[in-house]
Formats: C-alpha cells, sequence, structure tokens
C-alpha cells in the first residue's frame, strides 16, 4: 500500500506525511518518541481515521484481507475459543479443528480455550489478540506496539514465530514499538517519525546504527 500527502490536525498536533509506501511481504517498522503521530498514522493506514486530506492507496487490497493488533488488546465478551475463530466466521471461512489447535497451542493457550477470554492475565490476552491476527492469514497486518506485556519468553517465542512463518507464508506487516530490539530483529525496513513527520527512512542497519538526523541521534541516545 502507498499513502501520499496525508495530513490530519487535532488541537495542537498537525500530522503530515508526505509519501510512505509498503513493500508486499516485508516488516516495516515506526519508530519515534511519544506523541509523534505513530498510532495516528497506523489508524488512517488501517481505515479507522479518516485523514483531512491525502490519499490512501491499498493497491487492490481488502479491508477483509488486512487487520490491526493493539497495545491495548480489544478482546469480545466470549471464550478464548470463539475470540480465535472470529475472524473467521466474519469471512465465512470454516474454522479447521487441526489450524485452532495450533494457534491454540503456540500461545499456550490450550488449557483456557473455554474460559471468558477477559479473564486472561494482560499478556495472555496479547497472545490472543495476536494469534487471533494471524490465524485468518492476511495480507497486511498492523501492530500498535503488539508485544506489550507479554514476558521475555514470550516476546522471543513470537519473534522466531513471525520471522518462520515470513519464510513460508510472507505478510506484508507495519509494526510500532518503543523496543529496538524488536524493530532491529523483524523490520526489513524503518520509518522515524518526529513531530508529526517522516524525518529518516532506510535499512535498520542504515538509520540506526550511524543515523545523521539530529533529532533521531537524540531519540537512539534515550532509548
Amino acid at each position: 500500500m502507498k499513502i501520499t500527502d496525508i495530513k490530519k490536525s487535532f488541537d495542537r498536533f498537525s500530522l503530515h506525511i508526505e509519501n510512505l509506501e509498503t513493500t508486499t511481504g516485508k516488516i516495516h517498522g515506526i519508530i519515534g518518541p511519544n506523541g509523534c503521530g505513530k498510532t495516528t498514522i497506523m489508524k488512517i493506514m488501517a481505515g479507522l481515521i479518516k485523514p483531512d486530506s491525502g490519499d490512501v492507496d491499498y493497491e487492490n487490497l481488502s479491508s477483509r484481507e488486512f487487520t490491526m493488533v493493539f497495545r491495548k488488546p480489544y478482546l469480545l465478551h466470549d471464550t478464548v475459543i470463539h475470540n480465535l475463530i472470529y475472524p473467521l466466521k466474519i469471512r465465512r471461512i470454516n474454522p479447521d479443528n487441526e489450524l485452532v489447535e495450533h494457534y491454540l497451542e503456540i500461545a499456550g493457550l490450550q488449557d483456557y480455550r473455554n474460559q471468558y477470554a477477559l479473564g486472561l492475565s494482560g499478556g495472555e490476552q496479547q497472545k490472543l489478540s495476536l494469534i487471533r491476527a494471524l490465524i485468518f492469514l492476511p495480507k497486511l497486518i498492523f501492530m500498535d506496539e503488539g508485544f506489550s506485556n507479554m514476558d521475555i519468553e514470550g516476546v522471543a517465542f513470537f519473534e522466531d514465530y513471525i520471522l518462520n512463518m515470513q519464510k513460508t507464508k510472507p505478510m506484508t506487516w507495519v509494526i510500532i514499538s518503543h523496543q529496538l530490539s524488536n524493530i532491529k530483529r523483524l523490520c526489513d525496513y524503518v520509518y522515524f517519525m518526529h513531530d508529526g513527520k517522516i524525518e529518516a527512512h532506510g535499512e535498520p542497519a542504515e538509520i540506526l546504527q550511524d543515523p545523521e538526523n539530529v533529532n533521531l541521534k537524540r531519540y537512539l541516545h534515550y532509548m
């Protein structure tokens, strides 16, 4: 997908993204200080916020082919299993028992399938939210701090899982994370935002190891 000349204003904050383009099957990271507009531009890309002006070109991608994982998981007032298969049901896809068991297992939720999802711990809810996004094999995934509340082992496991999945069933990802370890390990390309604009972009090694942008240098220094 490609966004061009996007503008959005909220009170004293103004967002202006001249150009941001994703490459199919690659993982893209968006980094920057709090309040720089990362979540706003992601929500515009995901169709959750309408820009004041500009163009979002999904390049024939249907809204049913992408999904978003939030920092605070949005879960249905239902069981773990019904939350997991919900994306399949609304797309009229018959849940495959083997596939369902696979995702429950990788999240460690086999024994919680019939438990009320909102009764899970924060980390377990985050894992459920992530496997729910993956189960229908979307073409595009937006993830805003999708590893939040997970323990170190859980984050490492899902990083490995995503990287292995990308080898056989590549998806296009747009990831926001304050954890540069996630960005360095997962991303093929990174955008740095500051004060509502993209000020630097490139491959992780290119812009994170020896950046030229002053604001990016300052941001990395405080991380």
